[in-house]
């Protein structure tokens, strides 16, 4: 752990502004939104916007890298992050705001394939599952943070505006100042998306139907808080609840998940989703409760990404599940635009409440889909079973595919040390 904070502490402290750049112009314009007078639609269609870029961004972003270098598609990004976070304010239409919202997703996503590419380059085979897990606390631990710095002012004014504008800013410097070699990039061609189907259709289904989980919670959390009539301090506190969940339930669940039928508990994981989801349904006027709602939702989902990743590795050789990334981050990026559009359109038909009434339903197919595979697919052994290597939804195919080669030395030196004995 000391070795890779040692040669890749200038990325996490990058990577840790910047999330907390992100995370709070995400719940800041949910809330701003709501004194602007937008209707809960359009701000369905600005927070889908993020996830149109970050789509586009993953698909464009290895050929910009290639053609002019890591450092330059890095600076040039993270500055026009900035610019677009001050201009918010500035500009309150919803037509900005989307436009807006493209560009930080397409910025992000680039530049956490730098970002990633650079931190596998820092790290070496022993370490690279602590680096992935710190990687992984750094970007879950900033948005939590984003969320305190929203009590330091006003949201109807600009200051908040401005925090995460220069946040992201000051993240350039100890990475751009500190990181050194420039790494190599390479990817790995995706497999197709009805060849991953083939082999995991339970891995497909499922990280679409998180994609929208995930981009509701993310996306239209705080816009849920501002209808529902939150103050801003307890908004910032729900939305913070969802990453919490996310942090403290990943490692228990993957602990098991090494153990036990990967089917049986994500159907077990999804019916706790149900639960969280319903309770925020039924009690969300009590704001305990709604917290714990918010506890459990996100800490099923997060959980439930790797847990589907490592299920859909169960079924592929050694050589093909960098291939598979792609396709995974694809079909849960789809998902994920399609998220905020339903639950904007929900809780315009039902009130606040569709926001849960849309995750409970999401987390209930998955389930019960999880629940017909254990019935029809193919038994792997628990012992056959590759390794469970967190990950977070934000994280682009890059992280994947590097958490993909993680899983295999894991495998494979589990496998020597078997036969050794």
């Amino acid at each position: 752990m000391l070795q890779v904070l040692s040669s890749a502490w200038a990325l996490l402290l990058g990577m840790s502004l910047l999330m907390v750049g992100n995370g709070m112009q995400g719940t800041l314009l949910g809330i701003r939104g709501e004194i602007e007078g937008f209707s809960t639609f359009e701000m369905s269609i600005v927070m889908s916007a993020y996830f149109v870029g970050f789509l586009g961004g993953s698909r464009v972003a290895t050929g910009m890298i290639r053609r002019v270098g890591h450092v330059r598609v890095f600076a040039a990004l993270a500055s026009l992050i900035s610019a677009v976070m001050i201009l918010y304010p500035t500009f309150t239409e919803v037509w900005a705001w989307t436009l807006g919202r493209v560009l930080i997703g397409f910025c992000f996503s680039a530049v956490y394939v730098t970002a990633e590419s650079w931190l596998n380059n820092a790290a070496t085979n022993e370490n690279r599952g602590q680096a992935l897990s710190l990687y992984m606390i750094v970007q879950t631990a900033g948005i939590v943070l984003s969320q305190a710095l929203l009590l330091t002012a006003d949201p109807s004014g600009y200051v908040l505006f401005v925090i995460p504008s220069v946040l992201v800013s000051i993240a350039v410097t100890p990475i751009l100042l500190s990181i050194s070699p420039t790494p190599a990039f390479e990817r790995t061609k995706p497999m197709s998306l009805r060849q991953l189907a083939g082999y995991s259709p339970l891995g497909c289904v499922g990280m679409f139907l998180l994609g929208g989980v995930f981009s509701a919670q993310f996306g239209m959390g705080s816009v849920y808080g501002a209808k529902a009539g939150l103050s801003v301090a307890q908004i910032s506190t729900f939305v913070a609840m969802f990453f919490v969940g996310a942090v403290l339930l990943q490692y228990p669940i993957g602990w098991i998940s090494d153990r036990v039928d990967r089917r049986i508990l994500i159907l077990v994981v999804a019916a706790f989703g149900v639960a969280g989801s319903v309770i925020g349904m039924v009690f969300g006027s009590q704001f305990t409760l709604l917290l714990v709602s918010a506890f459990l939702v996100g800490g099923m989902s997060n959980p439930l990404y790797s847990l589907l990743i490592a299920h859909t590795n169960d079924f592929l050789e050694h050589e093909d599940m960098a291939a598979a990334s792609g396709g995974l981050v694809f079909i849960n990026g789809l998902g994920a635009i399609l998220g905020p559009i339903i639950t904007g359109y929900m809780m315009d038909v039902v009130g606040p409440g569709g926001f849960y009434l849309f995750t409970g339903v999401l987390f209930a197919i998955l389930a019960a889909y999880a629940g017909y595979r254990s019935t029809v697919g193919r038994v792997v052994p628990v012992e056959e079973t590759g390794t469970y290597v967190a990950v977070t939804p934000s994280s682009t195919s890059v992280a994947l595919e590097y958490a993909q080669e993680y899983a295999i030395e894991s495998d494979l030196s589990d496998d020597t040390a078997t036969e050794s004995n």
